[in-house]
């Protein structure tokens, strides 16, 4: 069975980044299934420029004094100096950083420097000490754990260890937020949950408990229980680590067509520069406590900064069979 995943992973793969997220789908889901993902986009679209449209009314209040501030696209997420410490221990101070409707920001660093805590602030699991911290055009530093509830629906997470109800089978894990909302009937449930697992390479596998699974399985069955949600944006905690270079790729590959088939706004932590260069369009780089940069890739390679410069030195040493994994 293993070989035979392998195998349809590659065939994925091959299909390039340009390769319809339906494609892969057996004729009995596809329909359901790219309705279900179609409508999602669409939502995207609309959210986008709700965000514009509300941005514009308050004449960018929230952001006109930030010098990361885009002028021409109101930011679907952002950091406006943000601060975090943990006792005395300073984990963020003054982070600023956006990421644009439809765009992927990669959180570049070492480990301990503060990004998988600034996911954690996005999802409300941490409270900032200071500092405006803008979703979908609403500052919720201050929003109560009711309210958070509101912005996760919007906004969903790739935890590092994929984060899977360990009691229960793969495809009743895809379907949990998909039964949350009451509103669709269970063979409606049960093909979306079968067609999500096609879609990101792990076909077949509904009735297999997340134990049975490689890290890479897990990564792939948590981004199809993210979809399931409909989210407008999508926060994945270090998606390459400790997973194979075929299926690092194959990640890589799948995040960036959700992306552009689903308007989807991500951020992706991780400390593979050749993984952020493969998906970001900006990247920030944190460093004790500091955005040491933020800007694009290009940008960054083009950079000065002698911490920058030892940080893409080091990584260019690691060996060509690192390919994307961390």
């Amino acid at each position: 069975m293993a070989d035979e995943n392998n195998a349809q992973r590659a065939d994925a793969g091959e299909q390039g980044d340009d390769s319809k997220l339906f494609d892969a789908l057996t004729p009995d889901v596809a329909p359901t299934v790219e309705e279900f993902m179609s409508k999602a986009a669409t939502a995207n679209e609309a959210e986008a420029e709700a965000v514009e449209q509300d941005a514009a009314l308050q004449a960018g209040a929230s952001m006109e004094a930030s010098s990361f501030a885009s002028p021409t696209v109101a930011p679907y997420i952002a950091f406006e100096n943000v601060s975090k410490s943990f006792g005395d221990f300073v984990v963020l101070k003054d982070v600023s950083f956006f990421v644009n409707p439809g765009e992927t920001l990669c959180i570049l660093g070492r480990s301990g420097v503060g990004k998988s805590v600034s996911l954690q602030i996005l999802m409300g699991f941490l409270k900032p000490d200071r500092g405006t911290v803008l979703v979908a055009g609403q500052d919720i530093s201050g929003l109560s754990e009711r309210e958070m509830q509101v912005v996760r629906s919007k906004v969903t997470m790739v935890f590092q260890n994929g984060a899977l109800f360990d009691s229960i089978t793969v495809g009743e894990n895809v379907a949990f937020p998909l039964r949350e909302r009451r509103d669709m009937e269970e063979d409606q449930i049960l093909q979306i949950v079968r067609g999500l697992l096609e879609m990101v390479g792990v076909a077949g596998m509904e009735n297999m408990l997340p134990s049975d699974l490689s890290t890479g399985m897990k990564r792939s069955v948590a981004i199809a229980r993210a979809l399931a949600a409909q989210p407008a944006a999508v926060l994945y905690d270090e998606p390459t680590t400790m997973v194979d270079p075929l299926m690092a790729h194959l990640l890589g590959d799948l995040i960036q067509r959700l992306k552009a088939q689903l308007h989807l706004t991500s951020i992706v932590v991780t400390h593979d520069m050749r993984f952020a260069e493969k998906l970001a369009d900006r990247v920030v780089f944190l460093h004790e406590g500091t955005a040491r940069f933020f800007g694009t890739t290009e940008e960054m390679r083009q950079t000065r900064d002698p911490v920058l410069h030892e940080f893409l030195a080091l990584d260019e040493l690691v060996l060509p069979g690192k390919a994307v994994s961390s």
